[in-house]
């Protein structure tokens, strides 16, 4: 059982480069930016924030969970509805007793606990039918699982910005001891006030768009989104081929500079997917963008694959979408890896083009790049968090 294949049958998506997988695919592969909006409602000066924020409405959950309603919740629904019908004959199959649900996330509904919080503030009252579950770290899981009245295992998971991809580990896990049949895994994270003067009182918000791997990066830019598979045993086009997890434990919010426990991550997924370094044909980096992780990241990557790899990173077109930036990624390589990208294009690597010494300059797409006709489609996703908390997965074709 344990070396039992998980594959990831299907997906549901959704971020500011759109809605569903065919426009998240076509923006990804764009060479220019599309759905970053310019904020001034989010940090605590009023000074303006370039973020990924997805646009138009959100489906509401239905009154007997009004309880958990939030835009976060809001935009788990809208992944979750993408794969309905897979979600359907996986029901009609195993029961809802045997499908379990792990979500990553970092934020869950804290933007509606700042707007409860001022209100109260002001009045010295909280909203009416203000209820905690809507900003509580663990309800991401509860929502996908009594959205759907799913009755097995289900959990989320937060180390901050590697929740869904250890999210997606665990899910495999679930599967290997033979607690599920099927597993609804990924991510989700939505905009808040909370985030945004975090990073930025750490130094690490970009003062204007995100510029991953540039000798000008100067931070990180904020995103929301969500990203969820279905993963089941069952032979689909792509499957998990493998994960890697580490905590170097450097430090609570910087990057250990030496990079050894990113190092140890990737080894770990390609071990775990049988896989050489020669096997990949692409890294979907974490490149967030700021001085200390984009380094740290390029020391990993140049110390494993040298400087032949293509990679890429999306913060720099969707933003940090933190708790789901793994599943994002994940996301990402399942579009690039599949038959919807017949062409084998590669996502081009949005900056500047400023290179600097030490760094993934000579490895990152350009527009236009695509995969060799003879490759596997196999390919590695980072997600590098707070605390040290590192995952890489392999995902492509067996």
């Amino acid at each position: 059982m344990r070396d039992h294949p998980a594959f990831l049958t299907d997906l549901g998506i959704v971020s500011c480069l759109g809605r569903g997988k065919q426009a998240v695919l076509e923006g990804l592969m764009k060479p220019e930016r599309h759905g970053i909006a310019r904020r001034e409602d989010l940090l605590a000066d009023g000074a303006p924030a370039y973020v990924g924020a997805v646009s138009g409405d959100l489906p509401a959950l239905p009154a007997r969970l009004a309880g958990y309603d939030s835009r976060n919740a809001g935009l788990l629904i809208l992944a979750l509805e993408e794969i309905r019908d897979s979600l359907e004959a996986a029901l009609s199959r195993f029961g809802r007793q045997r499908i379990a649900v792990v979500m990553g996330t970092s934020t869950s509904g804290i933007s509606e606990g700042e707007a409860a919080y001022f209100q109260a503030a002001k009045s010295g009252v909280l909203p009416e039918g203000f209820d905690m579950r809507r900003q509580e770290l663990g309800s991401p899981g509860e929502i996908a699982a009594r959205y759907l009245d799913l009755t097995g295992p289900a959990f989320t998971v937060s180390t901050a910005c590697s929740s869904s991809s250890q999210a997606l580990a665990d899910g495999r896990r679930l599967l290997r001891a033979g607690l599920a049949d099927a597993v609804l895994v990924g991510g989700v994270d939505s905009l808040c006030r909370l985030t945004l003067n975090g990073f930025r009182a750490l130094s690490a918000l970009s003062r204007g768009l995100c510029n991953p791997f540039s000798r000008h990066r100067d931070g990180t830019m904020i995103g929301e989104g969500a990203a969820v598979f279905l993963m089941q045993r069952d032979e689909a086009e792509i499957a998990l081929l493998g994960a890697g997890a580490s905590c170097d434990a450097y430090s609570m919010t910087a990057p250990d500079p030496e990079a050894g426990g990113v190092v140890m991550a990737m080894k770990a997924a390609l071990k775990d997917a049988g896989l050489a370094a020669e096997d990949v044909d692409f890294i979907e980096l974490h490149g967030t963008g700021t001085e200390q992780n984009d380094a740290m990241e390029s020391r990993a990557v140049l110390e494993i694959f040298g400087k032949a790899i293509p990679c890429s990173s999306s913060k720099g077109r969707v933003g940090h979408t933190l708790g789901a930036a793994g599943a994002m990624g994940a996301a990402h390589c399942w579009l690039a890896a599949s038959s919807m990208n017949e062409e084998g294009r590669l996502p081009p690597h949005i900056w500047d083009g400023a290179a600097a010494e030490g760094l993934l300059s000579e490895c990152l797409v350009n527009a236009g790049d695509r995969l060799a006709p003879s490759a596997r489609r196999v390919f590695l996703c980072n997600a590098l968090a707070f605390g040290g908390n590192n995952v890489t997965l392999a995902i492509g074709r067996r």
